[in-house]
């Protein structure tokens, strides 16, 4: 089975491209099930957040599969195809996985480090799983992103304090003022990057600040969790705008909620006061022709490369580390993929043993059956005992070898010697960065409530 991941992210598509593919708006659920429809992917799983919409698919044909998914991220968002396909980003098997673990690991990220994207990815695995589309190789692929991302956390300085696309807007705004306690700061959206924006303000030293929500309980909470800052209703929004000197606006809206018309009402009875206004909501809360109005100071998510980069350089060493991390899940990933080629060859080694196992005791019937019951078990439970243990040894040997070439060379062996069924060899991988078995990577023991022989 092979691994692909096709999508686009901020670092292959503007802003203007990634608010138009947005698999949030139509809902994750019904792409994943529109998806699995079309019959190219075996597991899904998407991955859509304001700067990335990307699909992870395991499948049988890996071409196949990345050119029907480019085409599926267009039609489903509807957006012609002429104007994705230059911006889309195709990876395959190991390179996949690798850009997975970077992205939860947080060095995908607009601001590395950031840390809401771990949660976020946790978020689409979930949906997949609900939805039903994702099994053992998405599983254990996510499931090993996760522990990428608790380890940079943990083990690694990327993720200590403040970086996010919210702390990013608030050094930009610190940049363009400097000492921003004097100001009149105003947050419109109550979500999480709209709080975060707002704790980053305050430990600036922000004393002035105003939460607006179309939701006044959603603006009074995220006030009161802040401690501080101020609510205000969507109705007064004009109002506080024209006392603020910085807004920044994450709304998660749909459409804009200030257009150009709109801002230039505000501006009048300001007499030329400037309005710094960073947007870093996806799609934009704010129309880019307001841009063009004097005095008024727009910015968006692409406009924060520069901190981005400035955040980058201090980092350094911390990248460093971090993509030191992922290299080692990558390896473990990897082994695993390999091991998955074993697994046929290993299921009917035991089976084969198990049913010499079965044919000796059933030959024995008549002298077993003059044991006690407690006996026959035993005598069960010993032989099963037995096979166990000669095959402990070369079931962990075969699982561990480095390359799956070598694994093909000694599955087709084991099944020529034992006389195993020719699909466990055929099963097994000729390349390094497949897993060939459908069954989960876990080889379960003999089952021990199988039926007693010598009744």
């Amino acid at each position: 089975m092979k691994l692909v991941v096709v999508g686009i992210s901020h670092r292959t598509a503007p802003v203007e491209l990634r608010e138009r593919v947005d698999f949030n708006v139509r809902g994750v659920r019904e792409a994943l099930v529109a998806l699995a429809e079309r019959g190219s992917t075996r597991e899904a799983v998407i991955v859509s957040t304001c700067n990335r919409a990307e699909i992870y698919a395991a499948c049988d044909d890996a071409k196949r599969t990345r050119d029907d998914v480019a085409r599926f991220i267009s039609d489903f968002n509807e957006v012609p195809p002429a104007e994705v396909a230059p911006h889309v980003q195709e990876l395959v098997d190991l390179d996949a996985a690798r850009h997975l673990f970077r992205v939860a690991g947080g060095l995908d990220s607009l601001v590395v480090g950031e840390p809401q994207i771990l949660g976020q990815v946790k978020e689409a695995h979930t949906a997949a799983a609900e939805a039903q589309t994702v099994g053992p190789m998405l599983n254990r692929l996510f499931h090993s992103c996760f522990a990428v991302g608790k380890r940079v956390r943990t083990e690694t300085g990327l993720g200590s304090g403040a970086v996010s696309v919210s702390y990013a807007a608030v050094a930009l705004a610190r940049k363009i003022f400097g000492d921003l306690k004097g100001r009149n700061v105003v947050v419109i959206g109550a979500g999480e990057m709209g709080k975060l924006t707002a704790l980053h303000m305050k430990t600036q030293g922000v004393h002035k600040m105003t939460i607006v929500s179309r939701t006044m309980a959603h603006a009074a909470q995220t006030a009161e969790a802040i401690g501080g800052a101020s609510a205000a209703p969507w109705d007064e929004l004009d109002a506080v705008l024209g006392a603020g000197d910085i807004v920044i606006t994450a709304t998660g809206a749909s459409a804009a909620i200030l257009t150009k018309a709109h801002v230039e009402a505000i501006m009048r009875p300001r007499r030329n006061r400037p309005l710094f206004i960073i947007d870093i909501a996806l799609p934009r809360d704010v129309e880019p022709a307001a841009g063009e109005i004097e005095q008024v100071f727009l910015y968006n998510i692409d406009d924060l490369q520069a901190t981005v980069r400035e955040n980058l350089a201090r980092r350094a060493s911390e990248v460093a580390r971090a993509e030191t991390i992922v290299a080692e899940e990558v390896d473990k990933f990897a082994a695993w993929l390999r091991s998955r080629g074993a697994i046929p060859t290993v299921v009917a080694l035991r089976q084969r043993f198990e049913a010499i196992r079965r044919a000796e005791l059933e030959r024995l019937d008549f002298k077993l059956a003059a044991l006690p019951p407690e006996a026959r078990m035993r005598v069960d439970e010993i032989t099963h005992l037995i096979i166990e243990k000669l095959l402990l040894t070369p079931t962990e040997q075969l699982k561990a070898i480095g390359d799956a070439e070598t694994v093909g060379a000694y599955t087709e062996a084991l099944t020529r010697l034992f006389g195993l069924t020719d699909d466990a060899a055929a099963a097994a991988p000729r390349a390094p960065a497949t897993g060939a078995a459908q069954q989960d990577a876990k080889v379960e023991p003999f089952n021990r409530n199988r039926p007693r022989s010598g009744r």
